[in-house]
């Protein structure tokens, strides 16, 4: 440790240390990940989980970190919940982890930036142990869309509605993703090819077991519609894919918002899903104390602003943004890349734009195929982009995802397991 401490005082020390030499340096105060695991994604409203309750399915998951880290639950001081559609989800948090056996002494809370609140659960967990509030803490992301949505219940007041972009605050993200078809010219075509990628992928995946290691049993109740009997179920795999999915498919699909325009439909934007996801974290120093697997380094997120019209843009400013404070470069630092699927016109736009390798990018597919559990997303990004850093035995894992009323996240972590 020693050692370790005298190598990290004397990198910094010395000039011109490139911006990757410095994030794959390994240092006692790094915060890191010691476990990284997901429920599968079922289809909302007829899926696996479709009668499962937010708080069962974060106490579930919650119940499961502990038994798999072998932790002792006193050392857990804070459980960060992020959740997009459920108000009372910071009372879920405290309740479902005291119930899955986390002491009465850790906190509880709930941190909503929409798609990207996993994300945005990590950083707060994260930033927590950095500046030494905290020295282990969980980030979960959970999200049951068959229990509700997160749409506006009435019109903001009228003051806010005469600035044009607050009030486009309120377009539906249908909408946004037509505005950013037309305002970039990303055709039709475009958008299905790429979607019927993105579900061959995730079939080639799910087939070879490439999730498997991801994954936790979810143990759960479904009811059927028709009798109204309930069954016990274990859930083990992802409901999203449909295999044998082609461009000549998706392209018979109609437009799921005709309202706005005639390129965004049912096949080529993410899917209704349910799921969670949930990050153990602490000091590499405390890993090491304690004995718990490092399976990768947590570098850091930040958050970028964009036109709400065109939320789905938000990729292209924030990637670029935390980029630039590591300094490394997107086509030669970057191993591994996650960007949430929201519609297939902000994937496509932002590939574009940014020039990023097909090859590296959602390489399991993403939410086209697999789904977008709001709140869950950004923490099952994480758990995704480090399996397959582990696969390919691959380093820098970059993540990112839109945000509604138009914003970008991304996150930048380093695997471990190589």
């Amino acid at each position: 440790m020693a050692a370790e401490r005298l190598n990290s005082i004397l990198n910094h020390l010395t000039p011109g240390k490139s911006g990757l030499s410095a994030i794959t340096q390994k240092n006692p105060d790094d915060v890191v990940i010691t476990l990284a695991i997901r429920t599968p994604l079922t289809k909302g409203f007829k899926g696996g989980m479709k009668d499962t309750s937010l708080d069962f399915m974060v106490y579930n998951l919650l119940k499961q970190l502990l038994e798999r880290s072998n932790i002792d639950p006193q050392m857990i001081e804070d459980v960060c919940l992020g959740n997009v559609s459920n108000s009372k989800a910071a009372y879920i948090c405290r309740a479902a982890s005291l119930a899955a056996g986390y002491s009465t002494t850790a906190g509880g809370s709930s941190v909503n930036r929409f798609c990207s609140s996993g994300l945005k659960a990590v950083q707060d967990i994260a930033n927590q142990i950095s500046n030494g509030s905290i020295e282990v803490g969980v980030a979960i992301g959970a999200e049951s869309m068959s229990e509700g949505g997160d749409r506006l219940e009435k019109p903001f007041h009228p003051d806010i509605l005469a600035d044009q972009n607050a009030a486009d605050c309120m377009q539906p993200m249908g909408q946004t993703s037509e505005n950013v078809g037309k305002d970039f010219d990303i055709s039709r075509e475009a958008q299905d090819r790429y979607a019927a990628e993105s579900y061959q992928r995730a079939e080639r995946a799910q087939k070879a077991g490439w999730f498997d290691d991801e994954i936790v049993p979810f143990k759960t109740t479904i009811k059927d519609p028709k009798s109204g009997e309930e069954k016990i179920v274990t859930l083990i795999k992802d409901e999203g894919p449909r295999y044998g999915t082609t461009f000549e498919s998706l392209s018979k699909v109609r437009p799921a918002f005709p309202a706005y325009g005639d390129k965004s439909t049912g096949g080529n934007s993410s899917q209704v899903t349910d799921g969670a996801a949930a990050i153990l974290m602490m000091k590499r120093s405390k890993a090491l104390e304690l004995k718990q697997p490092i399976l990768a380094k947590f570098c850091g997120a930040t958050v970028a602003g964009v036109a709400p019209r065109i939320m789905g843009i938000g990729p292209s400013l924030a990637i670029p943004k935390l980029l630039g404070k590591f300094n490394l470069n997107l086509q030669s630092d970057i191993d591994v890349i996650e960007i949430n699927e929201a519609f297939a016109s902000m994937a496509v736009y932002c590939t574009n734009l940014l020039k990023i390798d097909p090859a590296k990018m959602n390489i399991r597919g993403g939410a086209i195929a697999l789904g977008h559990p709001l709140g869950a997303t950004g923490a099952r990004q994480i758990c995704t982009g480090l399996s397959e850093c582990r696969r390919q035995k691959k380093k820098v894992l970059l993540t990112s995802m839109c945000v509604g009323t138009g914003q970008g996240m991304a996150g930048l972590l380093v695997n471990e397991q190589v």
